[in-house]
């Protein structure tokens, strides 16, 4: 296969990019376990309240400072930092999403277009094929990061109906007759294309 289709050799991420990549898995984690914690007092019982109340003191410390350590890491690199700014300039697209985006690469040097970058991540559209035969609607691939998409979820749904390029995009999908949680997919995949095309040309959006 290789022989005759000629791929790019692999680049493995650099050493910053691997270092913040652990970082942002890591504080996904934390940030689960706050939230499971925190699901676990609201039904506790009083004999554990305490223990679990602490608990969630000990991760948000943990949290603030993995964020902390987590901006630290972007701003000492002039590249990352540069992107971050970048980034920035996106509405909707917070501290964290661009945390994510950096640590996974997500860039024109790895890529060369967007649409590479939505099926890394799993959200090109796939049809379901049986032989020769293509039933029902498309669907995501869901192949790919699974973090990525999972970080993207939210920052979709408030670039949605928090900003005015989100609105005027739900907008539009609302007139086409697309359901809830089509809009939310479709809003992931967009910002992953403006912000790749942010990152591509230089400039701010």
């Amino acid at each position: 296969f290789c022989k005759e289709n000629q791929p790019e050799a692999w680049k493995a991420p650099s050493a910053q990019e691997q270092a913040l990549r652990a970082m942002v898995l890591r504080l996904d984690a934390l940030q689960e376990m706050r939230q499971q914690e925190s699901n676990r007092l609201a039904v506790a019982r009083d004999v554990v309240r305490e223990e679990i109340s602490s608990h969630i003191q000990w991760l948000d410390n943990e949290i603030k400072n993995l964020a902390k350590k987590i901006r630290n890491s972007i701003d000492d690199d002039p590249g990352l930092r540069q992107r971050k700014e970048l980034l920035e300039s996106i509405p909707g697209v917070g501290e964290r999403t661009i945390s994510m985006l950096l640590a996974f690469s997500l860039t024109p040097e790895r890529f060369r277009n967007a649409r590479q970058v939505t099926a890394y991540v799993g959200l090109d559209p796939r049809q379901h094929e049986s032989g020769s035969s293509v039933r029902g609607r498309p669907h995501i691939s869901r192949f790919g990061h699974s973090v990525v998409r999972k970080l993207m979820y939210m920052p979709a749904m408030y670039t949605l109906y928090r900003t005015t390029w989100g609105r005027q995009f739900l907008e539009r999908l609302s007139r086409n007759g697309k359901n809830p949680m089509t809009m939310i997919v479709a809003m992931m995949r967009k910002m992953l294309h403006v912000a790749f095309g942010v990152l591509k040309s230089g400039e701010k959006f």
